[in-house]
């Protein structure tokens, strides 16, 4: 006898709560046509990371600078400080100063608040110039991703200015040095520099306007680009799909991942409260930016052994490699000791990153769409030319350190110095030429896994006596991904002449052709389909006899040894842990 009971025909049954909720929402936002969001599928790779770890960063620095905005004064009006410190009693100083004096040790919770102001933003140009690295090194900024390539640069230049802003505003000593050098270095842009700096310091500096509109740029206009910026990152992310690297299952046209709700989603809120907790026990343990020992700004002094934030110390020590170099023009003075360092090279730097991806496109005629990532060893080159970009800043930014490094090592101030002038064209060049080597020697590797199996670790002995390594066929999955990386091969040699007439595009087709070879030339080639079939036809006899050699002649001395024990009378292996 059932016991399951029916509702009547006329009777109403009561929708759920939540359904009623959605049902309201989607009549006034039609929530329920962005349901393809919700699997919106995200590929799985630790390197992934950092742009996370930016984007999490970022959250904090605007929650962190809101909070600040509330006790932080942005005047250069003076004052006499009498506040709780007493080191500074007495002493005359900006509002800026006092109001960030006031913070650190008046307001409740406030040096905690503008440390993890401080090192979210040290975290955040970090990650992202650590993303942008994983971007440039995988070939994720292929078509049809260059438009999100160039708008991540301008994010990551933004940032990079939003922390140097940011940085001045306490009006300190050594935040004043920084400014002072940034005033010099605007002065010396030939023609426009004069304007620059009028309407940057809103006069000669220090003056009383510069950190009213500083601060103007640091919570509102810089801020607000960022924001339009990221969100439009995000969309042409979603818009393009994820890049994933190449392995089983996964083509060009599909992404092998977990979908965004719940699992994707329920990961990323989980990491956000790691790094937003990693940020809070360095702004709670990690002492920086310590204003109140600096003191407040004055022409006439400078912090001994200064140093500004990381993210600046490659100009920092660019500036103080480049020799003292002037000349006369028309009555007018270039400082090339500024300009060089500070402006030039700066900006090449820029350039090169930002024009990167049409470089390649230009010069390898590429225009496939590209949602398979590279490993950086499968593109020597660009893997190489990355690596010495990555030398070439570091020798700079140790550079900016010459003074701290000369007291800290006993060290020759003047010795420190001619060496990064040299290791500033010596370090890269010798980067590039092992970083290549090395990428070139990984894909030798790889083919010979492929040929000859990988290394198990375990020795075997041979009938006859002889002592071989186990080899043994890579997993299919790993073999997948070794065959399917893609053979890059530079274009062919233009033609000097068609049908007796001279190719009138010569010139250009000539150099598209040498950069090719420079880009793609001397590579390892992945094994033909011929060299795969004796392979695996290698590995199922070795298999079938119960031995399986090495490279070179230990497969031949193996196959030797398989042959005398069949005709012989087998004997046990014996194997070697």
């Amino acid at each position: 006898m059932s016991t399951t009971e029916t509702a009547p025909p006329g009777a109403r049954t009561e929708v759920p709560k939540g359904e009623r909720v959605a049902d309201w929402v989607d009549g006034r936002l039609g929530i329920y046509n962005f349901r393809f969001l919700i699997r919106k599928v995200f590929p799985e790779h630790w390197s992934f990371m950092f742009g996370e770890i930016a984007l999490y960063s970022f959250v904090v620095l605007l929650l962190t600078g809101l909070w600040l905005t509330f006790f932080f004064d942005p005047s250069m009006s003076e004052t006499v400080y009498h506040g709780p410190y007493a080191p500074l009693q007495g002493v005359q100083m900006s509002q800026a100063y006092s109001s960030t004096i006031h913070i650190s040790f008046e307001v409740r919770g406030g040096l905690f608040i503008r440390q993890l102001h401080h090192w979210s933003a040290l975290t955040m140009i970090g990650a992202l110039c650590i993303h942008t690295l994983r971007h440039f090194l995988t070939g994720s900024f292929r078509k049809p991703r260059e438009v999100n390539w160039l708008i991540g640069f301008v994010m990551l230049v933004l940032v990079t200015l939003e922390g140097f802003v940011g940085y001045s505003l306490p009006d300190d000593l050594l935040s004043g040095t920084g400014l002072r050098i940034a005033e010099g270095v605007t002065l010396a842009i030939p023609l426009v520099g004069t304007y620059l700096s009028m309407f940057l310091f809103g006069g000669e500096y220090p003056g009383h306007n510069v950190i009213g509109r500083f601060y103007s740029f640091h919570i509102l206009l810089i801020p607000g680009i960022v924001v339009a910026l990221l969100t439009v990152h995000l969309i042409l992310v979603f818009y393009h799909k994820h890049t994933q690297f190449r392995g089983a299952a996964r083509t060009e046209k599909n992404v092998v991942g977990q979908p965004l709700f719940p699992h994707y989603t329920a990961k990323a809120g989980g990491f956000f409260f790691i790094i937003a907790g990693v940020l809070s026990l360095l702004a709670g343990i990690a002492q920086i930016n310590p204003v109140w020992t600096y003191g407040p700004y004055r022409p006439d002094q400078i912090s001994q052994g200064s140093q500004p934030d990381w993210y600046m110390g490659f100009l920092e020590g660019a500036l103080r490699a480049m020799p003292a170099w002037e000349f006369s023009v028309g009555g007018y003075t270039v400082n090339m000791g500024v300009v060089l360092p500070a402006v030039v090279l700066p900006t090449l730097m820029m350039a090169v990153i930002a024009l990167w991806p049409f470089l390649e496109a230009w010069v390898t005629g590429d225009r496939r769409e590209h949602h398979l990532l590279d490993k950086p060893r499968d593109h020597p080159t660009r893997t190489a030319f990355g690596v010495a970009f990555v030398a070439l800043y570091l020798v700079l930014f140790f550079g900016g350190a010459n003074d701290v490094l000369a007291e800290k090592f006993h060290l020759s101030l003047n010795a420190i110095t001619y060496s990064v002038r040299v290791g500033i064209f010596l370090v890269p060049a010798v980067a590039y030429v092992v970083t290549r080597r090395i990428c070139l020697g990984l894909q030798r590797r790889d083919r010979d896994k492929l040929l000859h199996g990988r290394e198990t670790g375990r020795i075997r002995r041979l009938p006859h006596g002889e002592f071989v390594e186990v080899h043994e066929r890579l997993d299919r999955q790993r073999e997948y991904a070794l065959l399917a990386r893609k053979g890059y091969e530079p274009l062919p040699a233009p033609q000097t002449e068609h049908n007796g007439v001279p190719n009138p595009h010569l010139r250009k087709q000539m150099l598209r052709y040498k950069l090719s070879r420079w880009l793609y030339g001397n590579q390892i080639a992945k094994p033909t389909e011929q060299e795969m079939q004796e392979a695996l036809a290698h590995f199922a006899h070795a298999n079938g006899h119960g031995a399986l050699g090495g490279h070179g002649s230990a497969g031949g001395h193996a196959e030797i040894g398989a042959q005398r024990s069949s005709a012989e009378g087998r004997e046990p292996d014996q194997e070697l842990l």
